[in-house]
Formats: structure tokens, C-alpha cells, sequence
């Protein structure tokens, strides 16, 4: 099976993370293949709008961090494959539904926090686990999270890399809906339809107008971004919290 599913129905396109025995753990070209899909929607006569979502009991648990491991390129390559989603998915003239079903972490959650509409499972969280691999905020989230829920919550999960489940995300400001889990499936199948039957040209120009006066600092903040991640990919803290995450330890970090 694809790591990526993609399905259409009544213009509804789907893209279905499935790597679930990895909790949907995204690599390089995972990504890549979401941004061309994502990039080409809005030119489809056939798409009304776009629904991400996972498979299984999580929505993605980021970047593959055991693949991070295998060589020096890998942590560049999903990085760089993350940040055109973030900026396919702002781009898209089409609404953009992320359907968080489960845990939602690192660049995963990154990409999801970005969409238009974020309706999530009562049992989901919201994780911006860098901080505990050497590493911080990307995909756009230094400012994408801070524009939702202001300066000292986003601090508080990216310093702490403390899980946001999603009540608490909805209170905050985070997402747009939270249902309980049984129902979770129905609302999304219920909004797409009512954003696919929306007007299309209206719907286009509210999300360029709502991004362009809330996200202004968005491509500054995936410049910033990346640049800082690429230096503390080089750094001996990120190997030690690559190395603890994969002999289940806490890391120990000398700022090296």
C-alpha cells in the first residue's frame, strides 16, 4: 500500500497518511508527494475541497525520526518537503479541511494547524515535540500557533513540548471543531460536503484575504526556521536526542 491514499468523491479529494504501524511517522517523500498533490488540486475541475487526515489511531506522529537517523541528508529533505506543504496548503485556492483523528506531532501537526478548517477527535492532541531531540519549531509554526493562541501558549508548547489535546485546543483557539470520537468521521464528511458546495471563487478570496492579514510573517518564520534547524541539525544535541529517542531514554543535553 501507498504511503499516501488519495481518493475523490462528489469533489471531495482525500489524502490519507498510511503508514499506521508507524503512527503515520512522515518522511521526505511522503511530503513531497502531498505538496503535488495539494499543488495541483486547485487547478482540478473535479476538486471542491481537499480533506488530510491519517490512517488509523493517529494522525502523524512528524517526521520519521528513525530515517532520521540513516543518513545526513534525511533531516534537510523532510524539512524542505514540509515547508512546501505549508506553503501548498496556504496556496491552495481550494479550502483545505485537516482532520486530526489522532495524536498530531511535529511537522505533521505543523501542516495541520495551517489548514483552513481543523476539526479534530476528541481523543487528539496537538504535540510540538522538537525541543526534546535538540531541535525547534518548523513548518511554519513559530507562526502559525502563535497567531491562533498568542505568544505565551505557543511558547509553552514549543519550549516545553507539553501534547495540547484537543478540547483544550478548541478553548484555546487552535482548531475550528472537536467531536467526540464516534461522530469524528460524520462532521468531516458533513463540513467537506458543505465546503465543496460553497461558492468557489468567494471561498478563494476569504482564505487569501484572512491568511494575508493574520499570516503576513509566515514565509519570514519558514526562512527563520530553516535556517536555525539546519544549524542544530548539525549539532551533537540533536544526534544524543535521536540516539534517546531511539534506546527509550531521556537525552542529556550539553548544548553542544
Amino acid at each position: 500500500m501507498p504511503d499516501l491514499l488519495t481518493s475523490l468523491a462528489d469533489g471531495v479529494l482525500t489524502l490519507t497518511f498510511n503508514r499506521p504501524e508507524a503512527l503515520n511517522a512522515v518522511t521526505g517523500p511522503m511530503m513531497t508527494l502531498l505538496a503535488e498533490e495539494l499543488e495541483g488540486a486547485g487547478a482540478r475541475e473535479d476538486v471542491r475541497v481537499v480533506v488530510v487526515t491519517g490512517t488509523g489511531a493517529g494522525f502523524s506522529a512528524g517526521a520519521d525520526l528513525a530515517g532520521l537517523r540513516l543518513a545526513p541528508d534525511h533531516p534537510v529533505e523532510t524539512m524542505d518537503a514540509a515547508n512546501r506543504v505549508i506553503r501548498a496548503v496556504v496556496g491552495c485556492p481550494l479550502p483545505v479541511l485537516a482532520a486530526v483523528n489522532g495524536v498530531a506531532a511535529g511537522v505533521a501537526c505543523s501542516a495541520a494547524l495551517v489548514s483552513d478548517i481543523i476539526v479534530a477527535a476528541e481523543s487528539a492532541a496537538f504535540l510540538l515535540p522538537f525541543s526534546r531531540i535538540g531541535l525547534m519549531t518548523d513548518g511554519g509554526s513559530s507562526a502559525t500557533v502563535a497567531a491562533s493562541i498568542g505568544r505565551a501558549r505557543a511558547m509553552r508548547m514549543a519550549l516545553l513540548g507539553e501534547p495540547l489535546p484537543a478540547a483544550e485546543a478548541l478553548a484555546a483557539g487552535l482548531v475550528t471543531h472537536v467531536a467526540p470520537d464516534d461522530e469524528f468521521r460524520d462532521l468531516v464528511a458533513t463540513l467537506a460536503r458543505r465546503l465543496a458546495a460553497g461558492p468557489p471563487i468567494a471561498l478563494a478570496g476569504i482564505k487569501k484575504a484572512i491568511n494575508a492579514a493574520t499570516l503576513p510573517q509566515l514565509e519570514g518564520a519558514l526562512d527563520r526556521e530553516h535556517s536555525g534547524q539546519r544549524a542544530l541539525f548539525t549539532t551533537a544535541d540533536f544526534t544524543e536526542g535521536l540516539d534517546a529517542f531511539a534506546e527509550g531514554r531521556r537525552p542529556v543535553f550539553r548544548g553542544e
